[in-house]
């Protein structure tokens, strides 16, 4: 396969403070006219006194061309989704968002979000039959928030609602939470946040899945509920899942499902009958949301009857005679979690891609997503110096290691994922930590990419590995086409070269 001569523009492009030029304006407003000043009155007396500025604001002074130019510049020394095959990027489902859910999204631009709920009512249907037609089917649950502006924050969510309905219980001392170290890191980290002791379990060494037996070692009476992933990160489904929910279940605890990517799963198997009481899915993930430049984001939060009372605070509700409404209240609510009622532009692009795919195009779109991935696997099995860790199907990834490579060449994931760049390819995800699997990375090949693109990613990785047998040091000096060579990531770690803001940045120029 012919593999794209690849290189990058380099443009050496400025901050746009510094592009500035004194009296350059890109649109000049026109001045009101007399009768219009003699009705209303100075602009400036109808802002309080307490938000006018002193001094205008230091912004740059450029043209619209100026402008233009400078953002374009800038596109195109990035290296996005749009124009490469970005199905390297595992657990975060790289797929194409179709362009016209964009416009959609901006219909709802003009809506204030404390405008009365009469004058909102298309919206509010919209958000409502979202997750009352499409994501309790999907799942199994009984009630959805759209609130959590992303997954984690919906994790956290559920660590709450657990949190409230034990103290509502009378069982405070429930204290600990379960979770796999292939699960999503945010698993853990989030019941830690909330003020939970996290016990954390490995899987058998022979088949990666989770260890039902040592999960019976640590359940008991301070179990407050286990956070789990199912298919986990390495892409092995635990088949499993629902004797662990009921082993949780007979100690007294909830299990709350990580469902941030059930890209391969929708539409095939439920939370509900996995024994799961909560979930939460990434809308900027499966369902058809840009994932990146972190977000925005939305964590669709979904429980049983039981736990439906301490969904976050507003949710919206049909009322009797047909109209919709925002209701406060609420009494055993965890509170809000988000202003208002959550990012609705994400819900508002996932609506209109569920709604044209419709129930048959979902599970056709895992079904997808499953099969390119085995090919995918059966691909990179054949390339010399990738190895894969466990064996047993994988589902909608997988997590390989260059391990032997490493060993081979002295040339690792680092390297190769510099390497691949020279040819229009996204670096790899690698492995969340700990990394239990060396050298790793973790490709997922979702329903947007076809055969070719799966080939010709591959004949890349192929390449790579290739020069890293022939001409090693290639590889290690990678990468050579792109708009940068290497980025010293030791000013990362320096508070000192920080600079959140224009006027952090001058200041730190001054020191």
């Amino acid at each position: 396969m012919r593999i794209r001569e690849y290189h990058a523009p380099r443009w050496n492009e400025s901050i746009i403070h510094e592009l500035t030029s004194p009296g350059e304006r890109g649109f000049i407003p026109p001045r009101a006219e007399e009768k219009i000043k003699e009705k209303v009155g100075s602009a400036s007396d109808l802002i309080p006194s307490s938000m006018r500025r002193s001094k205008a604001p230091d912004l740059p002074e450029l043209s619209q061309a100026q402008v233009l130019r400078h953002y374009l510049r800038l596109s195109q020394m990035t290296l996005g989704m749009e124009m490469e095959i970005d199905l390297g990027i595992g657990t975060c489902t790289m797929k194409y968002s179709p362009k016209i859910n964009e416009e959609l999204a901006g219909l709802i631009g003009d809506i204030h979000p404390l405008q009365p709920e009469e004058t909102i009512q298309g919206l509010l249907e919209m958000v409502y039959e979202f997750g009352d037609t499409y994501l309790k089917e999907i799942s199994g649950m009984d009630a959805f928030s759209f609130q959590p502006p992303g997954g984690s924050a919906g994790c956290y969510n559920n660590a709450l609602m657990m949190r409230k309905y034990h103290a509502d219980r009378g069982e405070p001392e429930r204290d600990e939470i379960i979770t796999t170290i292939f699960s999503h890191p945010c698993d853990a980290a989030v019941p830690a946040t909330a003020g939970y002791k996290v016990l954390t379990l490995y899987p058998d060494e022979m088949t990666g899945l989770p260890d039902t037996d040592a999960l019976k070692e640590v359940v008991g009476p301070r179990t407050a509920g286990c956070f789990i992933t199912n298919p986990e990160d390495i892409g092995i489904f635990n088949l499993n899942i629902d004797e662990w929910t009921g082993i949780i279940h007979d100690v007294g605890g909830l299990c709350s499902y990580d469902q941030a990517n059930a890209n391969a799963i929708m539409g095939v198997t439920r939370a509900k009958e996995a024994g799961f009481d909560m979930l939460f899915f990434n809308l900027h993930k499966t369902f058809g949301s840009p994932h990146g430049s972190s977000g925005p984001g939305s964590a669709a939060v979904g429980v049983t009857k039981e736990l439906e009372e301490y969904l976050p605070s507003p949710v919206i509700v049909k009322m009797e005679d047909g109209r919709y409404s925002v209701d406060y209240d609420r009494p055993k609510s965890i509170g809000k979690v988000r202003d208002f009622m959550g990012n609705l532009q994400v819900v508002v692009r996932s609506y209109a891609w569920c709604m044209a795919m419709g129930a048959e195009g979902l599970r056709e779109a895992a079904e997808v997503s499953m099969i390119n991935n085995q090919y995918l696997v059966k691909k990179l099995k054949k390339i010399k110096g990738i190895t894969l860790t466990y064996p047993g199907r994988r589902v909608d990834q997988a997590r390989w290691s260059l391990e032997q490579l490493k060993k081979d060449t002295g040339i690792g994931i680092a390297e190769v994922n510099r390497r691949v760049i020279d040819y229009g390819i996204q670096s790899f995800f690698t492995s969340h930590h700990p990394w239990l699997i060396p050298e790793p990375f973790t490709p997922e090949p979702c329903e947007t990419y076809s055969k070719a693109d799966i080939d010709y990613w591959c004949a890349v990785v192929e390449k790579v590995i290739e020069e890293a047998y022939t001409d090693p040091e290639l590889v290690r000096t990678a990468p050579h086409n792109s708009s940068n060579h290497r980025i010293a990531f030791d000013g990362f770690n320096d508070p000192k070269k920080w600079a959140m803001s224009w006027r952090a940045y001058r200041r730190k120029q001054v020191e």
